[in-house]
């Protein structure tokens, strides 16, 4: 198996559905305006930029290859909000796979280039006050973004 084979897809060959565990990162991008970039995902949910672990990654690298995978931007100067993980991160997806989630998040300012979006992974993307987040979104992605003002109201 290659390192840039999709880990998680090399699993599910031999585990079929049953729960894996599975680390990826997300990351928080701000504006200069406050604002939070969000990418609508194929599923028509919206979330944050991010996914999952390949092999031989760390959080930090899964962070910057999948927010330029999918929205073209480079993110440097990442600092860690928090690792989360548990049994409140369970997800059952449509086609029965099931998995708990160990999500590293991650926040930035600073950002590189221009957003230019994968169809296959992002159906649009932009900023938003996070506090008026569009619907519907991933759940976890919202507490994450919650987790985030409440930590930049405490500065």
């Amino acid at each position: 198996m290659s390192k840039h084979t999709e880990y998680y897809k090399y699993l599910r060959d031999y585990v079929g559905t049953q729960p894996l565990i599975l680390p990826g990162a997300v990351v928080i991008i701000r504006n200069t305006a406050g604002k939070v970039l969000l990418q609508k995902r194929p599923e028509g949910k919206w979330g944050l930029p991010g996914g999952l672990m390949n092999l031989g990654e760390s959080f930090e690298q899964v962070a910057e290859r999948e927010v330029f995978e999918e929205v073209g931007l480079r993110v440097r100067n990442l600092q860690l909000l928090n690792v989360y993980s548990g049994e409140k991160y369970y997800m059952k997806a449509a086609n029965g796979d099931e998995f708990y989630c160990v999500t590293a998040v991650f926040l930035t300012s600073e950002v590189e280039g221009n957003l230019q979006l994968d169809p296959s992974e992002t159906l649009e993307a932009g900023y938003f006050e996070d506090t008026q987040l569009p619907e519907p979104m991933v759940g976890s992605h919202r507490r994450f973004i919650e987790a985030s003002r409440e930590m930049k109201a405490s500065e």
